[in-house]
This record gives C-alpha cells, structure tokens and sequence, in this order.
C-alpha cells in the first residue's frame, strides 16, 4: 500500500461516517460514560466521546503505535501523510536508479 491509497481510504471512511455517527454500547463502556458525564458534567454525553477519540489519537501518536500501524498497512508515517510525500521524495531519493549489485564492482 502507499501514501496515495491512504489518503484515499482516509477520504472514504471520513465521508463514511457522516455527521451523525451512532454506536452501540456494552455495559461497561456505558457505565464508564455514565461516571464521566457525572464527574465532568459536560452538555451533552457526544462531547465525552469526541474528547476520547481526541486523547486516543493523541495517545497514539505520542506513543508511535499510529506510526507502527501506517507503516505496517500503507509503508508510510504520520508526518508522510501530513506532509503528502514520503521521506524519500522529501530527500529526493527516489530520483536515482536503482542499483545493479551483480554488475557494481565490475570495471
């Protein structure tokens, strides 16, 4: 996989989700919500959802577990995906020819 393709699986879930994004939860997912919302009192429980999706992206970026995934699925990283090229377009590699090892050190 590559940049490209993550950029466009990116793309489609994103317009997957939609505006409204309806889940199911078990029981101690709800009952943890539920404290949540007791304790921090925001307006509405949708903001305690957005809140841990923030933390949990943030979380796995700090922690370079985004990275391992990305690279594992599409060979590419956080900063290759936000800055659109890979490190080696950045650096201008993927501009030479390949080498031939059989033929390198024959004069």
């Amino acid at each position: 996989m590559s940049l490209e393709e993550l950029n466009d699986d990116v793309s489609t879930t994103y317009s997957d989700l939609g505006d409204e994004l309806s889940i199911s939860l078990d029981r101690e997912t709800r009952n943890e919500l539920a404290l949540l919302s007791s304790a921090l009192g925001p307006d509405e429980s949708d903001e305690l959802v957005r809140r841990a999706i923030h933390m949990l992206f943030q979380s796995a970026v700090e922690t370079g577990n985004l990275d391992f995934h990305l690279r594992s699925g599409y060979d590419v990283t956080y900063d290759e995906y936000l800055s659109g090229m890979t490190y080696e377009e950045m650096t201008g590699g993927d501009q030479y020819p390949a080498m031939d090892d059989e033929r390198r050190y024959q004069f």
